[in-house]
């Protein structure tokens, strides 16, 4: 079992991408849009995704990690009110 994806979460491909004619690359993560990557960086992404394409569990890891660490469990639900 790999140390990086414990929970083998990656393997239910949460994270798709596009690329644009412009050359940037837009992150979803189960369906909604959560980062657009630009310039260099795009094309350094791209680059590496053809690298591993043929192994979809590293391109999800590529995916994760240049998303970040973005869901922490502290994210706010929308429609609660919040108890003093």
């Amino acid at each position: 079992m790999s140390e990086i994806d414990k929970r083998n979460r990656l393997s239910e491909e949460p994270f798709t991408y596009q690329t644009t004619k412009k050359g940037t690359v837009a992150i979803y993560y189960k369906g909604k849009q959560i980062k657009i990557i630009k310039d260099s960086e795009a094309e350094r992404l791209i680059a590496r995704i053809k690298q591993v394409e043929d192994n979809l569990i590293e391109v999800q890891l590529l995916l994760a990690k240049i998303t970040g660490n973005f869901k922490r469990g502290n994210e706010k639900k929308i429609g609660k009110s919040k108890r003093k």
